[in-house]
């Protein structure tokens, strides 16, 4: 039997019907899928900055371990970083890397009428930086965030716990989205510390590029030292000068009892230093203790003038009691170069040992003009010889006889 026409287009429109409302139906019916949360955003991502770790995930980086077992991925060329905590800057001059500095912090800044820094007289370029924050590693994120280094490179704290440090380093790095490499600032106290220091000029080597540099730093700190104690070595123990240092700065000036157990300068040229075995490091004898250690040299670290009344030299010529030591009385006091100022200028440290080394066994250093050799130094941790700007803003007491 045949269909006829009209019962076919009957049932496609029947079945067209019937398509359409299950459609519907299933639309009407089924779930939406749920936005998703925002992830939350970091401070440069809300501000709309595209960070140095953002430039990562467009290219492939270096991962490198800093000074605290850090694994970081950093751009594989950095040419623009800031420098965050005290002295890695200073670190970073010596590394003749000061031309990729971006920002700086608020003590690079500050005009004074006293500048201990070598690095900041030979580099006064760097107080026109824009600001990353206060001094000693306050680092103000945002303020970094809007400067957008490639790379924060920041000193550990002297004395505190290489986890703290990490840690700190870790929480920088996540507020700015920006690869921070820390390490600690090290020392030429002791071998350890010494390691530490060498390791930290290595690791900001590779960062910027400056490895053959670093290796030339730590080489020419190598021989200096060799140099002193090669001279010194054979003196027997029965004719090694006793001496102290005085008026040590520490987080500022400080007066005659303020000194360094293991001041460095003493150590090169084998001096015997009446505070030693006092610790490693700053230390506040009694007066009292100085009386009967009556030393037979004193010498004082003229940023003791900072203290007012002129510090330890002020009391050297008014108590009565230091009047009466023998370094008074036969005139043997000497002014050395400050070298704590926003941590420790390693730069004045070894000129301060060449001229020590003068004053104590000028026979052995007949060759050796002390401001000749400072400024040598200084040349070439600085780019600048600095030992007259640095010593004027002192009266002219450092590497003088203070006392006659």
């Amino acid at each position: 039997m045949k269909i006829s026409p009209c019962i076919k287009l009957t049932k496609i429109i029947f079945i067209g019907v019937l398509i359409a409302a299950l459609i519907v139906s299933s639309g009407c019916t089924s779930k939406s899928t749920p936005v998703e949360d925002e992830e939350s955003v970091t401070p440069a991502e809300s501000a709309g900055i595209t960070t140095g770790t953002d430039e990562l995930a467009e290219s492939a980086g270096t991962v490198i371990t800093d000074g605290f077992g850090r694994s970081v991925t950093i751009p594989e060329k950095v040419e623009e970083v800031v420098c965050s905590g005290a002295g890695s800057l200073r670190y970073l001059v010596y590394l003749q890397a000061q031309d990729r500095v971006v920002g700086v912090d608020s003590l690079e800044t500050k005009e004074s009428e006293i500048e201990g820094r070598p690095y900041a007289l030979a580099n006064p370029q760097l107080k026109d930086y824009p600001l990353i924050g206060e001094f000693r590693g306050n680092d103000d994120p945002e303020k970094i965030i809007v400067i957008n280094p490639q790379v924060i490179l920041r000193a550990g704290t002297t004395g505190q716990s290489p986890a703290t440090s990490a840690a700190e380093a870790d929480t920088l790095q996540d507020k700015t989205n920006i690869p921070v490499i820390s390490f600690p600032y090290g020392s030429l106290n002791n071998e350890e510390k010494k390691a530490e220091m060498y390791s930290s000029f290595r690791i900001m080597g590779e960062v910027v590029g400056k490895q053959e540099r670093a290796e030339e730093v730590i080489a020419y700190i190598e021989a200096a030292m060799e140099d002193l104690e090669n001279r010194t070595a054979d003196i027997p123990e029965s004719e090694r000068k006793t001496v102290y240092v005085g008026g040590i700065s520490s987080a500022g000036a400080h007066g005659i009892i303020s000194t360094e157990p293991a001041y460095s300068p003493f150590l090169w040229v084998n001096a015997n230093n009446v505070a030693a075995g006092m610790g490693a490091d700053h230390a506040d004898i009694a007066k009292e203790a100085l009386v009967n250690w009556d030393p037979e040299y004193i010498f004082i670290d003229i940023g003791t003038l900072q203290a007012g009344n002129e510090g330890a030299i002020g009391e050297l010529k008014t108590d009565p009691s230091l009047k009466g030591l023998s370094a008074v009385k036969n005139g043997n006091v000497y002014g050395v170069i400050p070298y704590n100022f926003y941590s420790t200028n390693y730069e004045s440290v070894l000129a301060n040992a060449y001229f020590v080394g003068k004053v104590l066994y000028p026979d052995r250093f007949e060759d050796i003009d002390p401001e000749t050799k400072a400024d040598e130094i200084y040349t070439f941790f600085v780019g600048k010889p600095v030992f007259s700007d640095l010593n004027g803003q002192y009266n002219d007491t450092g590497f003088k006889q203070i006392l006659q």
